[in-house]
């Protein structure tokens, strides 16, 4: 991945807004862009647009939406914002919280009534830190459902896309603008394109062994539950022009991925008064904190597993995820009607699992805290038919990654902007701050969709004075 010089290259062709990656963040980005007026090509290199988006759980949180308002649910931008800071530690950037959590309901509501994107809002249970009802999702609730939909809002609205199309270099002049870039195709033919702006839409670094090491040492050899493709190259890219960069440690962890299987455990099988043991049948954390700070916990423990307990009430309300139904489908949530049998299921030490039970159902039945500092209070009882899913934690993406302005111009450390570079999502610095403990849910695809609406409509627009 290099930046190479632009002086005397031959394009192909040249269009006027160029996006690397068909993810959430490009696919907004994209049909943005055409919005405003501009001829778009968006670069994917998997065959089908997929990345990160479609291994999440496609939920995204939005604050003061009609579905909100449908549903009773007060909030607004101010209150998204004060969650965010308050679960990041302050640390985030206020004027960057403050931009997409004013733009991001609207560019949800844009999406459904321009691009029949059919969104509700989740009302059964809050992620944690969130003081309202805000994740929106499709139908599916499954990140498949959210890219495809975009991609087939992008086909319909007559966006070219050129899949299986590998960016390896840019060609910049001295000043830092952006002519173009170097693409490989699969059969080893490279073709050069020209642009008038282009966004950085292909994600953070996860993917990259030797960035991870250096970043987020924690979670060095932790699974890897992001797209391979995300390998840096917007952070690579960025620092060769002098972008500025920040929260290079920041991340999604998160601490409940089936293991072997490698699907995705909603959360909500804990927040709804589930718990985690290790393979002592005892627990070991606040599980209420988040998912994110629980994977580090979670490969603390032996063999770097655990189990997550929980109900069949629980287990009714996590099948609105398609992840979770497919965990069903594939056997890995285990079912048992008693506390014994839950025991020879998961080869967990009885003694041990029925007194960390025992004492977890005392505790809700006391409205007190734990020894870690886990709030019962109002809990309901795990009661049989219990359910146990064997979990590992995992690195989903990273969260730090280029500064950008209002909007979202990849920026220097002076403040400057560089003259036609942007970044969405996972490339720019997102508002998780620089611990996983900062991620907030759905912050991920909150910087996606903001940001890629932001930088399509600027990339679009009539070019700065």
């Amino acid at each position: 991945m290099s930046i190479l010089p632009a002086e005397g290259v031959a394009f192909e062709f040249t269009v006027p807004v160029l996006i690397i990656g068909a993810g959430a963040a490009g696919l907004t980005a994209a049909l943005a862009a055409q919005e405003a007026g501009a001829g778009v090509l968006v670069l994917e290199r998997d065959a089908v647009p997929r990345g990160s988006t479609a291994l999440s759980a496609g939920l995204i949180p939005a604050p003061g939406t009609r579905w909100q308002q449908a549903a009773g649910e007060a909030d607004d931008p101010a209150r998204f914002a004060a969650d965010i800071m308050a679960k990041a530690g302050q640390e985030p950037e206020p004027a960057l919280v403050d931009l997409v959590t004013r733009h991001i309901g609207p560019a949800l509501e844009w999406l459904a009534d321009r691009h029949g994107l059919d969104f509700s809002v989740i009302t059964d249970f809050r992620y944690p830190g969130h003081s309202a009802c805000r994740m929106h999702g499709l139908p599916s609730r499954s990140g498949e459902e959210l890219v495809d939909r975009l991609r087939q809002a992008a086909e319909s609205a007559g966006i070219d896309m050129l899949c299986e199309a590998h960016v390896t270099d840019l060609f910049a002049d001295g000043g830092g603008r952006i002519h173009g870039v170097a693409l490989r195709r699969p059969d080893g033919s490279e073709e050069r394109v020209g642009c008038g702006a282009l966004v950085l839409a292909c994600n953070g670094y996860g993917g990259n062994p030797d960035l991870v090491a250096r970043h987020v040492p924690s979670l060095s050899t932790a699974l890897y539950f992001g797209h391979p493709g995300n390998q840096g190259d917007a952070l690579l890219w960025g620092e060769a022009l002098g972008a500025a960069t920040r929260h290079l440690s920041g991340h999604q962890g998160h601490g409940s991925v089936a293991h072997p299987v490698g699907i995705l455990i909603t959360w909500a099988t804990i927040t709804q008064g589930g718990i985690q043991v290790n393979l002592e049948g005892r627990r070991f954390s606040d599980e209420s904190h988040g998912y994110s700070e629980q994977a580090a916990a979670v490969l603390r423990q032996p063999e770097g597993v655990a189990w997550s307990i929980f109900d069949e009430r629980i287990a009714g309300i996590a099948r609105q995820f398609e992840d979770f139904r497919q965990a069903e489908a594939a056997g890995v949530v285990l079912t048992a009607s008693s506390i014994a049998e839950l025991a020879e299921a998961t080869h967990l030490p009885l003694p041990a699992l029925q007194a960390t039970l025992e004492h977890v159902g005392e505790l809700k039945a006391l409205g007190r805290p734990d020894e870690f500092g886990r709030d019962f209070a109002g809990a309901a009882q795990l009661v049989p038919p219990f359910r146990a899913v064997r979990v590992t934690g995992a690195l989903f993406h990273t969260q730090g990654g280029l500064v950008v302005n209002d909007e979202a111009r990849v920026a220097r450390p002076d403040g400057s902007v560089l003259p036609n570079l942007f970044a969405a999502g996972g490339a720019a610095c997102g508002v998780s701050g620089s611990r996983p403990e900062g991620y907030l849910s759905g912050n991920g695809l909150l910087t996606a969709v903001a940001l890629g609406r932001i930088a399509g409509l600027a990339a679009g627009g009539p070019a700065p004075a």
